[in-house]
Parts: C-alpha cells; sequence; structure tokens
C-alpha cells in the first residue's frame, strides 16, 4: 500500500510540476525591458500595455486596452493583442500588427534587427521587406484608440474629406 501511494505523489508532482512548466510566464519587468534584453529596441509596442506573457517556447503575447493606431513612419495599426516568437533581435510570425503602405494596409509578418551597428530595423510585410531607422522605435509610442485617430485626420481636413 506505501509503494502504490508514494508512486501516486510522484506521478502528481511530475505532472504538477509538467504543468508550471508549460504556462506561459508574466514577468516582473516591462516588455519593454525584455525587448531591450532581447536586442529589440522598446517603441517596437507602444507605452500602455496592460500585461504580457512570455511561453517557454518564446511565444510573446502582448495585451493592449484594446485596437489602437500610431505613427512611426507610416500609420500603424495593433490589435488589442500583439502575438509574435520572440528570440534575439526578432520577432517572427506576428500577429495584431498591420502597417499602412500606400493608402494599403499590410499585416507585418515579421520584425528583425540583423545588425545593430546599422541602425536599420527590417519589417517583413509579406509583399516586400521594408527598412527603417532604429531611431523611429527609440521610445515607445502613445497608441490612441482607432476613431480617436481618424477624427483627428478629418478635423484638420475639413470638407475634403467628406467628398
Amino acid at each position: 500500500m506505501g509503494f502504490l501511494h508514494t508512486q501516486f505523489a510522484v506521478l502528481i508532482s511530475t505532472q504538477l510540476i509538467f504543468c508550471l512548466i508549460s504556462l506561459p510566464l508574466t514577468h516582473s519587468g516591462t516588455v519593454h525591458d525584455l525587448l531591450r534584453s532581447k536586442g529589440l529596441p522598446a517603441g517596437l509596442v507602444p507605452k500602455d500595455v496592460k500585461s504580457y506573457t512570455l511561453s517557454p517556447n518564446g511565444l510573446l503575447e502582448v495585451f493592449l486596452d484594446g485596437p489602437c493606431m500610431t505613427k512611426y513612419e507610416n500609420r500603424v495599426y495593433f490589435d488589442s493583442v500583439l502575438r509574435a516568437n520572440l528570440s534575439y533581435g526578432e520577432l517572427i510570425g506576428v500577429e495584431g500588427l498591420t502597417q499602412e503602405e500606400l493608402f494599403l494596409w499590410l499585416p507585418v509578418k515579421g520584425i528583425a534587427v540583423d545588425d545593430p551597428n546599422s541602425g536599420l530595423i527590417q519589417f517583413d510585410i509579406g509583399v516586400a521587406h521594408k527598412q527603417l531607422s532604429l531611431s523611429l522605435f527609440e521610445d515607445p509610442p502613445s497608441c490612441k484608440p482607432e476613431g480617436v485617430l481618424k477624427m483627428k485626420g478629418r478635423k484638420e481636413k475639413g470638407f475634403e474629406d467628406q467628398r
């Protein structure tokens, strides 16, 4: 009876450890600190991040208050959840981020800093790769709810936007 009890306790302990290992980790630092530690600029995600998780397999999930827009060189749209596989110097399989290019909204599929000394960051937007200055991403941007940015643009243009 003692042997079965011991084996049962070992089995339960092993399963508990496995479950704990496979859970996403919530870190005490900010996601901006995490990005810097992985060779990426902090400004790849907005200032106002609710929380984030990083799974042991490298899946990064960044949770925002809601969808929002900001501008680097062009306008960028963040879904309320941004997902990507994080490794040193790159985000692969990005979901939840689109970038405006010539009046088209294209999903960002990957982001990489191949050589930090070059001062460039590369965005994979599916149909092409675009290089931008790393300096655009030094500081996390403010991100406005989608409608606020659109309304602001309409006010500035006046009646032209209504045609």
